[in-house]
């Protein structure tokens, strides 16, 4: 297919699908919010549309831009092959590949002769991330159905996405993404998924570095901003070109780490570079605690998150770290060691979660590493253990067993090198820093020297520098003139030592709100002395009975810091769960997804399952469901023996968050009682061979014939639901489901022949946007007793479909065309119940059904066809679905036999019961009314109002 035929045929689809979904142009307009000009450019060929374009049409359209996309990529030429490339746009792009390809590894160069830099293409770990379903904003709030997340691959994730924001917490590997992501695109090696980003040029920009070097750049200060040695030779307007054509990468690293001071002015500096450049790809990392959901998402940002790695994961991360450190020595001996060491080490990692929830992310898993080869074999217990010991062999040990014997002239000890390092750390924890120039790392040093005698008499104040830089393993210098720790992590529990050493406990509290001071207060409280502990934590307590505002926040990380106190007095504690105890456990899902918010660390707060409500034990299986991944795993088992619905309700709901096989095996397969589950992914439809209890399926998303025929197995499946499948083609499979009795078949637009159904004992079958399919099959399904139909049909009266005469029940949606009449109906006399959605014509023709007892009205045709009824003496329950007021007086006058009515309103609309006062008997249920007038004419109990 040629540029131009591709371009063609997604105009077509376009039409095609304009029509389909009955949207005129204006209403495509109105509902993609893309204006005039974009919308015919994109519908009329006038240029081929962006991919932003191209989302937004399908999005407004309600359907998959994968093929529009992949339309798309057909019409507009490849950007790796659109043209010669500048010379200096070659030397950047081989600039990119030198500077960042290679990754600092903590542990490989701690006490033995391994390289200190790790290739990145070794280096780097596919993380998974967390991906939100649709969301919509009212006000200040970001609504989502609930369930709406899936969890995918890093490369997955941002696959399809024009701009995103990734969030993660400290050491997850948000950096080392961006840094992938800069040297795979500068070298043309970005992966398939990732293949809207292929051709553009990637700016790195720490923003730590662009805040610490004054005002914010423009695009033609990006490269000297980061200390490009390429700057000078810039081509005037090179850096703006590329954005405005869509051929830049912007990767935008560490909101986090700006000063609060200066968020403000960040966002907006990047709001303009959003609204400057629309074509040019954009992502942004940030701590979750920095930004709000929803931090600019109308600025076309789609929300990312870094998840806790899994086990397998680190186990992962530990076979490249031992390959890494093997391939660094020569002696056959320590390859043959460090082998054993990683096997040693991944089996103690299978075997007790605890050590693998220490690794949760790519820093502390190298640090583990580096810890289990330096002990023999023996690790930590406790996170602050972790980086104690840690710090113990970066500071000393790392130099003594190598036998370097002071290069810089310069010996510190282990407590020097501290009080300098603390000293540093709490200068930018209290300037809201994470970076510093040099001259301020040496006055700060200098400030220090006097009191330092041993370490004074060794150098000058830049000399000491130095020798940190060199030797602490915990310092860098990221550029010329910019001074930082290694990670965040080592800044933050220093600092904590330094401000209790200072016994700056008050300021401590007073920034206790402050996203950036939580860590510090964790680790304060960890390191503290008992009375210091009980201050911290009574005063986080006070402040927020004190400051409303912050008061679930205060309070919430008075209780996680609680779990890393190590010493606390009996009222203290007392206190502390007191004040706690309002937020926990969770009464509701808006206060579960309070909490989840926080992080894993509430997870060894949540309770139960013994001495929670219903309701409780609920929402605490939705908060930890909603945090996910291994660390939320042993909670979830913990309420996996409950039998209370609810609770198994939000236990299968929550697979999506979880490994598929681990939460089979150890959650789901061990529920007392799994009737239904909803599978997603193939990874989970391939464990339903070991679930083999559950009766209920429904499967979302494209699923092949043969993956289905060789996952659902079993004797159990009753009811099987499928949408959204553009991959099934044949129902075959469906043989092998002895007792299947109901299947539905949603938006599966390429399965065309009900025949292979035939054999099957359905006696419920509906059917919802499936163009192809031809209705000549159904005459076969003798046992059938249910038909939903939402689809377009072959024929234009109902009498003329081939429906076994057993059919009891009839529900005909709005997906069916107007004008279709139900003329014939009366051949089906034992149809009890019919279910109208849509305008039809011939309802007169009910009258001629005398088994008909239940009848449903639902949406905007209701009013219609209520108009329309005849007289049906016979029918006795009546529900009606209103999306606009009724008229009841016509329900008396068509139904009066009628003993029981449902009335669901929608958007609060008003109800009068008055005109069915006088109906005997009548028992009338409202669900969602604004106002409803007349119920005090009916007996008592007669009417319930929800």
């Amino acid at each position: 297919m040629t540029p131009e035929e591709a371009l063609a045929e997604l105009k077509a689809r376009l039409r095609r699908l304009r029509v389909e979904r009955g949207l005129s142009m204006p209403g495509l307009e109105l509902r993609a919010k893309l204006g005039h000009t974009t919308a015919s450019r994109a519908l009329n060929g006038a240029r081929p549309p962006t991919e932003a374009t191209v989302i937004s049409l399908a999005k407004a359209l309600r359907t998959d831009p994968a093929p529009l996309l992949e339309l798309r990529r057909l019409a507009v030429p490849d950007p790796v092959a659109r043209g010669p490339r500048s010379r200096f746009e070659e030397d950047y792009r081989t600039y990119l590949v030198r500077r960042h390809g290679q990754l600092s590894v903590v542990g490989l160069d701690l006490s033995h002769r391994g390289r200190a830099r790790w290739p990145l293409d070794t280096a780097y770990l596919s993380l998974e991330f967390t991906v939100p379903g649709p969301a919509w904003r009212f006000g200040d709030q970001i609504l989502r159905p609930s369930g709406e997340t899936r969890i995918e691959r890093a490369e997955r994730a941002l696959a399809g996405h024009h701009r995103v924001l990734v969030r993660g917490l400290a050491g997850s590997g948000k950096t080392t993404l961006l840094q992938w992501l800069t040297v795979s695109a500068a070298r043309d090696g970005l992966p398939d998924e990732l293949r809207q980003l292929r051709g553009r040029v990637p700016f790195l920009l720490p923003l730590r570095t662009l805040v610490r070097r004054g005002p914010l750049p423009a695009p033609g200060e990006f490269l000297a901003s980061v200390g490009c040695s390429l700057a000078e030779s810039q081509p005037a307007g090179w850096a703006h070109r590329l954005l405005f054509d869509g051929r830049a990468l912007l990767l935008i690293d560490g909101l986090d780490e700006v000063p609060q001071e200066r968020r403000a002015e960040t966002e907006q500096w990047l709001r303009d570079l959003l609204a400057a450049y629309p074509e040019a790809a954009v992502a942004v990392t940030s701590r979750p605690s920095a930004v709000p959901e929803g931090w600019l998402t109308d600025a076309g940002l789609a929300q990312l998150t870094v998840r806790p790695m899994s086990v397998r994961d680190i186990t992962v991360f530990v076979a490249r770290w031992h390959a890494a450190a093997v391939a660094g020595t020569d002696d056959p001996d320590e390859r043959a060691h460090l082998i054993e060491l990683r096997d040693q080490l991944t089996d103690t990692l299978r075997a007790h979660r605890d050590f693998a929830r220490l690794a949760a992310t790519p820093l502390l898993s190298a640090l583990l590493c580096a810890l289990h080869r330096d002990r023999r074999g023996h690790l930590p217990d406790s996170r602050m253990e972790l980086y104690e010991a840690a710090l113990s062999m970066l500071l000393v040990r790392r130099d003594d067993e190598r036998d370097i014997q002071a290069p810089e002239g310069v010996v510190l000890s282990r407590d020097a090198s501290l009080k300098l390092l603390q000293r540093l750390a709490y200068w930018l924890i209290i300037n809201g820093q994470t970076e510093m120039s040099r001259s301020v790392a040496r006055a700060l040093i200098a400030d220090a020297l006097p009191a330092m005698r041993k370490v004074a008499k060794q150098g000058s104040a830049e000399q000491i520098l130095h020798h940190l830089l060199a030797r602490s393993g915990l310092l860098r210098a990221p550029a010329t003139d910019a001074i930082d720790f290694v990670h965040r992590t080592f800044q933050d529990y220093l600092g904590a030592r330094a401000a209790l050493q200072s016994m700056d406990l008050p300021l401590l509290i007073g920034h206790a709100h402050d996203p950036q001071w939580e860590d510090v207060l964790r680790m304060a409280v960890a390191q503290a002395r008992p009375d210091e502990c009980a201050t911290l934590l009574l005063g986080l307590i006070e402040r927020g009975v004190e400051e409303p505002d912050h008061r679930n926040r205060l309070h919430l990380l008075a209780a996680a810091c609680l779990t890393h106190a190590e010493e606390v007095s009996p009222t203290v504690r007392e206190t502390v769960e007191r004040r706690t105890a309002q937020l926990l456990p969770p009464r509701d899902r808006e206060q579960a997804r309070k909490l989840a918010e926080v992080g894993p660390l509430i997870l060894d707060l949540l309770p139960g399952p013994e001495g929670l409500k219903h309701q409780e034990a609920q929402a605490v299986v939705t908060a930890a469901g909603l945090i996910g991944g291994d660390a939320a795993l042993p909670l979830m088992k913990r309420f996996r023996g409950t039998r209370r619905q609810l609770v198994h309700s939000e236990l299968q709901s929550a697979w999506d968050q979880f490994h598929p096989g681990d939460y089979a095996r150890e959650v789901l397969a061990q529920l007392p009682d799994l009737r239904f589950l909803q599978v997603s992914t193939d990874e989970q439809l391939a464990q339903l061979g070991q679930l083999p209890q559950v009766s209920r399926i429904t499967l979302r998303g494209d699923f092949s014939a043969s993956a289905l025929s060789a996952s659902l197995r079993g004797d159990r499946l009753a009811q099987l639901d499928i949408w959204h499948n553009r991959a099934l083609r044949t129902l075959g499979w469906v043989s092998g489901l002895p007792r299947l009795t109901s299947l539905r078949l949603a938006s599966c637009p390429e399965v065309e022949d009900l025949s292979p159904l035939a054999d099957c004992p359905l006696d419920s079958l509906r059917l919802s946007a499936c163009r192809r399919l031809s209705f000549g099959g159904l005459a076969r399904l003798t046992a059938l007793r249910e038909l939903s139909l939402n689809t377009p049909l072959p024929v234009a009266e109902l009498g003329d479909l081939p429906i076994g005469a057993r059919l009891a029940e009839l529900s005909l949606g709005d997906g069916i065309r107007p004008g279709f009449s139900l003329a014939g109906i009366g051949r089906w006399p034992a149809l009890g119940l019919v279910d109208l959605g849509t305008s039809v014509d011939g309802a007169d023709e009910l009258a001629a059904l005398p088994e008909l007892r239940q009848l449903r009205l639902t949406g905007s045709a209701a009013l219609g066809l209520l108009a329309a009824l005849p007289r049906l003496p016979q029918v006795t329950r009546l529900m009606l679905v209103m999306e606009r007021p009724l008229e009841l007086r016509a329900v008396r006058d068509v139904l009066p036999g009628l003993t029981g009515l449902t009335i669901i309103c929608h958007r609060k609309l008003p109800v009068d019961l008055r005109p069915l006062s006088d109906l005997p008997g009548l028992r009338i249920r409202i669900s969602g009314a604004g106002h409803v007038d007349g119920a005090k004419q009916f007996p008592l109990g007669a009417v319930t109002i929800s």
